[in-house]
């Protein structure tokens, strides 16, 4: 049960549908804006769905809108993390289907999907069952809360401090593939310098 709710009209606005594309050609298109941020929130539980996507409705960073996409269980996280790479956060819970699928679901991220780059805070509204500290040294994580310690304004703070860190690594990863094409390109010259001219 995967739900996207980019089109939500009161996170960003609707995009126009097929049917009317044609009646509005002949009017100046506006700028497309900047493509908005992408949050899954991973919780077995619908209302916590709501209470985030509604606390987290009108926060915009970098000029960036927020675009949220939902999952139940651990595999469906999985699955929607596999068809959209572009994720910068996930809100993933701790207990779900088993009492450790959220973890299963962090570990796989990295290990198996290798995605390194979107950022992962764990939620769990039943602490005592997870050992904090352990968790936060043996998982790749950036945060871990408990429900009922995290506020509108926790809220807003750590998902703007996750998405400041994804805007960073994503960055950092962009200048990477850039300097390895480019000395690609310079050893293919250098090879090609020294092969002896046919003339």
């Amino acid at each position: 049960m995967n739900h996207n709710d980019e089109d939500t009209d009161w996170i960003i606005e609707d995009e126009a549908e097929s049917g009317t594309e044609t009646a509005l050609a002949s009017k100046p298109e506006a700028p497309a804006g900047p493509a908005p941020w992408r949050i899954l929130i991973v919780d077995d539980d619908v209302d916590v769905h709501v209470v985030t996507k509604f606390s987290l409705s009108n926060v915009c960073f970098q000029g960036r809108r927020l675009s949220f996409l939902h999952a139940y269980s651990g595999d469906e996280a999985l699955a929607v993390l596999a068809d959209n790479p572009d994720i910068a956060l996930v809100l993933l819970d701790v207990i779900m289907e088993t009492s450790d699928a959220g973890l299963t679901v962090a570990r796989q991220i990295r290990e198996t999907l290798h995605n390194q780059l979107v950022r992962i805070v764990l939620r769990t509204g039943q602490p005592g069952q997870a050992l904090e500290h352990s968790i936060i040294l043996d998982y790749d994580i950036n945060d871990f809360w408990c429900k009922t310690d995290l506020t509108t304004r926790k809220l807003f703070t750590t998902v703007i401090a996750s998405l400041r860190a994804y805007e960073g690594l994503q960055q950092a990863h962009q200048q990477t593939l850039q300097l390895r094409a480019e000395l690609e390109l310079a050893r293919q010259l250098l090879a090609a310098s020294k092969q002896p001219s046919s003339a």
